[in-house]
């Protein structure tokens, strides 16, 4: 029983990683500046993603652009969404081979090892897919912080940290948490002891079997 409710957290565990995930990959908050200049009465912050660009006006009001061509993309902004989308990908086939593996569900029933292999497995799958985001918001937020010590970079073009990589690196985390705690259901080997030899139990002996 406590390895089964292990599993289940585990599980749990991943599934909101992977949803944290996909929140991270589409939110446009991964990188943010407030600047200040001529301009600071119609636009209050910038802000950057992987797919698009977003300006906060002082109304209140977001606009938002969709990056126009792939090909006028860096090289490292491309690599990082096919990290993110890499590892949602990974983390929706995790899913679903963890579930067959799940003590509570009917699938396999009939042979428990292969059925916790299944739970184990998905759990490794949860692991790579927890690395790949975790590799991806690392490696965007090494170079927004590159860039904002960089002394050429201006000083009202400055980014920071956004909100979208605090939950990359949350939901990472959890994934890789979670995808470990599946794999701690990993069925132990059982030593196999040669089946004991019952000893015949000696007979009564009666005069008959004297002459």
């Amino acid at each position: 029983m406590a390895s089964g409710g292990l599993q289940l957290l585990g599980f749990v565990m991943a599934f909101l990683g992977w949803i944290g995930i996909i929140i991270s990959t589409a939110m446009p908050q991964w990188k943010m500046a407030s600047y200040a200049g001529d301009n600071i009465v119609t636009a209050q912050a910038l802000y950057e993603g992987l797919w698009m660009s977003c300006a906060m006006q002082s109304t209140g009001q977001i606009q938002c652009k969709v990056y126009d061509s792939l090909l006028k993309l860096e090289g490292s902004l491309q690599a990082t969404r096919a990290l993110m989308v890499a590892s949602i990908l990974l983390g929706l086939v995790g899913m679903f081979v963890a579930v067959t593996g799940m003590k509570c569900m009917k699938c396999m029933e009939d042979d428990q090892v292969k059925k916790m292999r299944m739970a184990v497995f998905g759990g490794v799958i949860f692991i790579i897919s927890g690395l790949a985001a975790l590799v991806a918001t690392s490696w965007y937020g090494n170079r927004v912080a590159r860039a904002f010590y960089d002394p050429f970079t201006p000083v009202n073009t400055r980014f920071e940290f956004g909100s979208a990589l605090f939950i990359g690196w949350a939901a990472s985390s959890l994934a890789i948490l979670g995808g470990s705690f599946l794999c701690c259901s990993c069925p132990r080997r059982e030593t196999s002891y040669p089946p004991t030899r019952g000893y015949p139990k000696n007979a009564s002996s009666t005069g008959k079997d004297y002459v």
